[in-house]
């Protein structure tokens, strides 16, 4: 076990620098492009089936005891630990980011974007991997730190150089499709996050100068009325810790950074972005101001359930404005402003302090990493087969009609719509409804009167949700084809051009190109082989955790209450 869990954070950073190296002449296939294809491919399927191992080996009767762990002093002059390990909260984070990150690798060995370099693309992919798992794998502040940070670079250029998938920019505004709007978003990106680690960066020092130890078990073990942090230097290192994980959750104000990194990102990019990287916001709160600052968060809490709240209503909004007729949304703005939405509810759960608030958001952490995941690789799709994700332009007058003209593809954005917003059945229920449940009894000492009414506001901000998702499903899902018909009845009675007739018999639309008959025409190609591959896994993961909460509820919980316990 600690073999596997030290592989599964090497391999993929050890694998970006394979994907470097010239591919060895009995593996190259058709060209040394297909080679780091495939490379990606099989070392993102390595790492996903040591994560299944993980799981499988994980002593589920104790969930909240760290398990796999390696434990090795790094620098002992700050008393650095190279040190590792995974209890109930980080596996499903783990496994999560593995599958996410091998169906990007899948999805990109057929549909690769256009961008400088295969071999680049597929290093920065998989020392976003190594970072990511990194991150939820180590227990000693400045290495998450670091792993927090490693992310950055790769994101970054995947979005600067590999971006382009925007369809639909405010006017004046850069196009994420030129090089001038993919370079400022992944500007505002680094920015943003890069300001709020150095923030970050100070509150971790605080803690581990004050106690003498960057351990994180030893410190969440350390919290009670004994502690070394003084509720003075625990309130600031709430206030710095929280300030940087609250721009990679995103919190509301500081989320306008996401819309614009979604919009421009390549279609595995904001899978990948939305997927797992908002989840290391979240996750520092629960793993690090939690147990480590309990008296200083619980002085903060209210304030971060506010903003959560406030963000819940205004994502909602921002999607509702997006999706009305006229306004020239892009789809991907949409999903990325959805998600500003959903993680309030992950916050607002964690600022309920209590276990079943904390249990929720790290449900609703899993269920919008499955869930967005699978929205964006639709309209990632949507896009390379319309060359287009502008509502407007999709819809037309009458509406998308993907129901009429790509049956499989319309039903299953329907699916992943309706699971966005929260039905019961599926996974996106349990997460929102368990954090409005934490809401509704908030920790001893928090204003009851004051959560009451941030849990309103996040019931109306599902109302709100179920309406711009509707929307969404009506506008692209139906609508009326009438060219469908036409082209097929003129071939027929021998009346149909040349063109025409080649136009209605082409097996495909162009890839990154509108189809000859505009995106009100008929041809849209249904799910192909690989598309299948990369997306039924996450349909059936939403039905799943919807239909067996337990499963991941049963993992997180004691290791919720330990930590909330104090180590007890």
């Amino acid at each position: 076990m600690q073999l596997l869990l030290a592989g599964v954070v090497v391999l993929p950073l050890l694998g970006a620098v394979g994907a470097l190296l010239p591919a060895p002449p009995g593996l190259r296939g058709r060209g040394p492009d297909q080679a780091v294809r495939r490379h990606g491919v099989t070392v993102t399927g390595v790492v996903l089936a040591a994560t299944v191992a993980l799981a499988i080996g994980f002593d589920h009767s104790h969930p909240a005891r760290m398990q796999a762990t390696t434990d090795i002093s790094w620098i002992p002059a700050l008393d650095i630990r190279v040190h590792l390990g995974i209890d109930g909260i980080s596996l499903p984070l783990v496994v999560l980011t593995a599958l996410l990150t091998f169906l990007c690798a899948l999805y990109s060995y057929f549909s690769m974007p256009q961008g400088p370099s295969p071999k680049a693309f597929v290093a920065l992919l998989l020392l976003l991997e190594s970072g990511t798992l990194a991150t939820f794998a180590v227990l000693d502040l400045v290495l998450f730190f670091l792993a927090f940070e490693m992310v950055l670079i790769p994101m970054y250029f995947l979005i600067a150089r590999w971006g382009g998938n925007s369809g639909g920019a405010a006017p004046g505004a850069p196009s994420g499709r030129e090089p001038g709007g993919r370079q400022a978003a992944a500007w505002k990106f680094i920015l943003y996050t890069l300001l709020g680690s150095v923030v970050m960066l100070l509150g971790l020092l605080l803690v581990g100068v004050k106690t003498g130890t960057f351990d994180m078990v030893a410190l969440a073990a350390d919290n009670g009325p004994k502690s070394q942090l003084s509720h003075t230097v625990q309130l600031v290192a709430v206030l710095a810790v929280g300030i940087g994980l609250a721009v990679k959750s995103p919190l509301w104000p500081l989320h306008s950074w996401l819309p614009d990194a979604h919009t421009a990102a390549p279609t595995v990019g904001s899978v990948l972005l939305a997927g797992v990287l908002l989840k290391m916001g979240t996750y520092g709160f629960v793993r690090i101001a939690l147990p480590i600052a309990p008296e200083g968060m619980h002085t903060f809490a209210p304030y971060l359930a506010a903003l959560a709240a406030v963000g819940i209503v205004y994502g909602s909004l921002a999607c509702l404005a997006l999706v009305r007729k006229g306004a020239k949304g892009d789809l991907k703005r949409l999903i990325a402003y959805s998600s500003v939405g959903h993680m309030g509810f992950v916050l607002l759960g964690i600022a309920s302090m209590t276990p079943t608030g904390v249990n929720g958001a790290l449900f609703a952490n899993i269920a919008h990493g499955l869930i967005t995941g699978l929205l964006f690789f639709l309209v990632g799709a949507l896009k390379d087969r319309t060359g287009t994700t502008d509502l407007d332009t999709l819809a037309g007058t009458t509406g998308a009609a993907l129901y009429g003209r790509a049956p499989r593809f319309g039903a299953l954005l329907a699916f992943a719509a309706v699971a966005s917003l929260g039905i019961p059945g599926l996974a996106g229920f349990w997460g929102e409804m368990l954090a409005m449940f934490g809401a509704f009894h908030p920790a001893p000492g928090l204003s009851r009167p004051a959560f009451l009414t941030f849990m309103a506001l996040a019931g109306l901000g599902t109302l709100l949700t179920a309406a711009y998702l509707l929307l969404v499903v009506r506008r692209v899902c139906m609508g009326a084809t009438p060219e469908a018909d036409e082209p097929a009845a003129a071939i027929e009675e021998g009346t149909a051009s040349p063109d025409e007739a080649a136009h209605h018999a082409a097996p495909e639309a162009p890839r990154n190109r509108p189809a000859t008959g505009g995106p009100a025409g008929p041809l849209i190609p249904d799910i192909a082989r690989h598309e299948y591959a990369a997306w039924t896994p996450l349909a059936a993961l939403t039905v799943l955790a919807g239909l067996w909460p337990a499963a991941l509820l049963g993992l997180t919980d004691p290791a919720v209450q330990q930590l909330l316990g104090g180590g007890k």
